[in-house]
């Protein structure tokens, strides 16, 4: 009898010491579910052992986080591991210590169909192979009830080349969202503006109520075709009611947008200009006909333009007769952001000084554009203004010439021009000689000032490094390539590099950005830069004005004072507000 409990007891250890083997060479993968949504994450456990060396030498100082874990970076590119957490249990085999290990991986995957789940290897241990279905579309139960989703809206169905196409995207969440990255739009042939700052609501949806995050781009393709964005991408975490956390994912892609090229009927030797209203518009003439000699007026033209940057509308060109002289300043342009899209103007001024009597005509200004909303052919016109000059101090009409005057002929060119109009016009140049010395005099001693106190050292900044500087770093090295290349995504770049270079300003636009630095080089720069984008000209052609721009924007960066950095990319998609 004891022989035969003695035999019973040797066999049930060898059991266990077989079954400790077996199991310290087999690993064990356990996913949640073989068959998900797309959208859904997959909860994928790993479980695993391992013979452990613990005394007394190293019992307090032994690192179960040292450990080694299984290589599950090889279910890349199917799944994408969003997280990974692991748990440690240590047991007695046979006077061995042996450590049980649990990896539990969130892993989303990237496309639907039949994705396959490798063999993963951990120590000696191989798990078996698995394979997951990823079906389309969204599970019955949570159809009318999802955590997050995004939607995608456009404002036309097919636009003309560097036509406006304004993209609406908007991310529906609803619990409290802990962590959360919304991608941005993106295309190589495409020049993409934010149109201002986010904004934030809440609105019911099939009886639920969702917090919402809207976000509006301004998107300009640069050649006839197809336009098609790469998917808007949302990844998240959020806690229910009950604690738990639960990860959101979510992508959408518009549509395909047909891009037509320039019509036939549009003059070729003209900018293309493709909006939904242009206007010109003029101030400084007198409303009456008569002018006097020697009078000095102040002409500012004024094209404006809805659906377009101000870097594409063309410069404004008017030939003055003889009997005028005219003295233009450098244009002005602006671009504004608005919800349904950008607003642009060009402002062109000069000083106009009549110095012939006789009957004289202003010319007409005519430039063509492309109306996009009904799609027809149409011009902006400012037209001819007639005029008598009346007064002594000019020349006779007699002596009118039809060659356009420049501002380099004075009034000393003119030997039978009456003395003391000379001296006017000289005293009038010598008031504004004197008044822009001392304006630029008053400019560059603020520039100094300025100057010294950004490089003023500051021990705290030196001591107390951002953490984020090398996310500035590859963000300018990224914008330079943008700009080397000639790309469209440069305003993206751009913006992004400042957001990370400048946190403590929450830039929507390139152009408050701008605004923000004051210096005029760079606008100058970024002007020039974005009108060679639309000049239609090969990218070669551009190299001044890639160079310009890159040593404007290294001089911003390095008299900025503050190397503080952001750790978001991304502007947060909720604000305080809206987390309780």
């Amino acid at each position: 009898m004891v022989t035969r409990v003695l035999a019973a007891a040797f066999i049930a250890l060898l059991m266990l010491a077989s079954a400790a083997t077996h199991a310290a060479g087999k690993l064990t993968v356990e996913p949640d579910r073989t068959r998900l949504y797309e959208g859904e994450v997959l909860t994928l456990t790993v479980k695993g052992s391992m013979k452990l060396d613990i005394n007394l030498t190293n019992l307090f100082s032994f690192d179960l986080s040292q450990l080694p874990s299984p290589d599950i970076e090889k279910v890349e590119p199917d799944f994408e591991i969003l997280a990974r957490n692991q748990h440690y249990s240590v047991q007695t085999v046979n006077t061995e210590m042996v450590g049980e290990i649990t990896w539990t991986y969130q892993l989303a995957p990237s496309r639907t169909g039949t994705l396959s789940l490798p063999s993963l290897t951990f120590k000696d241990a191989v798990s078996d192979p698995l394979e997951i279905e990823v079906v389309a579309g969204t599970p019955p139960d949570q159809a009318a009830s999802r955590t997050s989703f995004i939607e995608l809206s456009a404002d036309k169905a097919e636009v003309y080349v560097q036509e406006q196409l304004v993209l609406t995207v908007r991310l529906f969440f609803s619990g409290n969202l802990i962590r959360g990255e919304l991608s941005e739009p993106e295309h190589p042939d495409a020049i993409i503006e934010s149109l201002g700052q986010q904004k934030e609501s809440t609105r019911y949806r099939d009886g639920i109520r969702y917090r919402v995050v809207e976000r509006r781009y301004a998107i300009f393709p640069q050649t006839p075709g197809t336009l098609s964005l790469a998917p808007i991408r949302f990844d998240g975490q959020s806690r229910d009611a009950s604690g738990q956390l639960r990860f959101l994912r979510d992508q959408q892609q518009l549509y395909d947008v047909p891009v037509k090229a320039v019509p036939a009927e549009y003059p070729m030797d003209q900018a293309w200009l493709p909006a939904s209203k242009v206007t010109l518009s003029d101030e400084g003439l007198p409303s009456g006909q008569e002018l006097i000699a020697g009078s000095n007026l102040n002409h500012k033209i004024t094209l404006e333009a809805d659906g377009l940057p101000s870097e594409a509308l063309p410069p404004i060109v008017q030939d003055m007769p003889g009997a005028i002289r005219s003295y233009p300043e450098q244009p002005i342009r602006n671009t504004e952001t608005t919800p349904s899209g950008l607003r642009s103007a060009l402002q062109q001024t000069a000083a106009l000084v009549p110095v012939q009597t006789g009957d004289v005509i202003v010319p007409a200004i005519r430039i063509p554009w492309w109306n996009t909303e009904t799609n027809t052919l149409e011009e902006a016109v400012l037209p001819a203004r007639h005029y008598t000059v009346s007064g002594n101090s000019a020349l006779p009409a007699a002596a009118s010439s039809p060659e356009t005057s420049t501002p380099a002929e004075g009034p000393a060119s003119e030997p039978t021009a009456n003395v003391d109009t000379a001296q006017r016009t000289g005293s009038g140049d010598s008031r504004w000689l004197w008044a822009t010395g001392i304006f630029a005099a008053l400019w560059l001693i603020t520039l100094g000032l300025w100057w010294r106190a950004r490089q003023a050292p500051s021990g705290k900044q030196e001591s107390h490094p951002a953490a984020d500087d090398s996310n500035e770093r590859q963000a300018f090295e990224a914008l330079k390539n943008a700009i080397n290349e000639g790309s469209g995504q440069t305003s993206r770049a751009l913006l992004r590099w400042a957001r990370l270079k400048f946190p403590e300003r929450d830039f929507g636009s390139v152009h408050d950005l701008l605004r923000f630095a004051g210096n005029q080089p760079l606008n100058d720069a970024f002007e020039r830069f974005q009108a060679t984008l639309y000049s239609g000209q090969q990218h070669g052609e551009h190299a001044r004005e890639r160079t310009d721009l890159v040593k404007a924007l290294q001089t911003l960066r390095e008299t900025s004072g503050k190397n503080q950095t952001r750790s978001q990319e991304l502007p947060p998609l909720y604000p305080s507000s809206l987390t309780s």
